[in-house]
């Protein structure tokens, strides 16, 4: 058996004949326009999207992925760390994506601190940005959650200060080492996510570090060991599959790729129609009230 035979048998086992979840490879123009064009159900009302997830999994190259499907060039505004072990996200950050008339599209993007087994961000403090409660600019401490008096604590959030949708970032390729100690603390998040009434979604980055026939974007519907990963992480944290979201962030591209587009865009969608959905069924004047 030759070398490509062995690489071609190897390759077959890895993927499936067909893909287990279709996309319109290429195919981005009406997604595009969706998410160019999306206006929430209510007038002047900002969607607020809370990244959260281990160090390094990508929060801040997936805001810039955003950016530069929207802006159509690569985009560099959030900060990115390729060397440090740690958080490199220190405060909480607010993101919004510039139109080419000069105004912004109604949803802004907020960056925590990573969660480690020890240190990170606080669930406490996640917790408190969830309701309103944080103003962007607190430098997070480990050792003690945002305070009633600290001048970053926002004593009356409005609607537009509240989270609409969680979205957790994991990392595909340290997926399988991911410790008990992290998972607790998705499901604990989660758990008060959904005591509000907030949706969450996943993002699966790095699909191309974690599994060869991943470098192909395209495969990565086809993956058997994307799926079992995801089906595991599903089980473990509790988040459906059909709201786990494979991406490639363009972290090493110098120019924009149709089909890296193309897992953005679908997950970019998906994560502005959960927000109508919970703008949709939750009274938001009812809900910071609450807060």
């Amino acid at each position: 058996m030759s070398y490509n035979d062995v690489i071609t048998f190897v390759f077959c086992f890895l993927v499936f004949d067909e893909p287990w979840r279709t996309i319109k490879w290429g195919d981005n123009e009406a997604a595009l326009q969706y998410v160019r064009g999306y206006k929430p159900p209510t007038e002047g009302q900002l969607i607020r999207i809370l990244l959260h997830g281990p160090d390094g999994a990508g929060k801040s190259s997936w805001i810039n992925s955003v950016q530069s499907v929207l802006r159509g060039r690569i985009y560099r505004q959030a900060l990115v760390d390729n060397t440090s072990g740690d958080s490199f996200t220190k405060e909480y950050t607010g993101y919004r994506v510039k139109k080419d008339d000069g105004s912004f599209y109604p949803f802004v993007f907020n960056d925590i601190m990573g969660l480690s087994k020890h240190g990170g961000v606080l669930e406490k403090d996640i917790e408190l940005a969830l309701k309103g409660h944080m103003k962007e600019g607190y430098k997070f401490n480990p050792e003690s959650p945002l305070s009633e008096g600290d001048r970053h604590y926002n004593k009356n959030p409005t609607p537009n200060d509240c989270v609409h949708v969680l979205v957790c970032v994991i990392p595909a390729d340290t997926l399988s080492i991911m410790s008990n100690e992290v998972a607790q603390k998705f499901r604990n998040i989660r758990e008060e996510a959904s005591r509000l009434k907030i949706p969450q979604l996943a993002i699966l980055t790095k699909p191309d570090l974690a599994f060869p026939e991943q470098r192909n974007v395209k495969n990565v519907y086809r993956s058997r060991y994307m799926k079992e990963k995801m089906e595991k992480f599903s089980a473990n944290v509790g988040i459906p599959m059909n709201c786990i979201f494979p991406v490639r962030n363009y972290s090493q591209e110098t120019n924009m790729d149709d089909d890296i587009d193309s897992l953005i865009l679908d997950a970019m969608k998906n994560i502005l129609q959960c927000a109508d959905d919970f703008l949709e069924f939750t009274q938001d004047q009812y809900y910071c009230s609450m807060c």
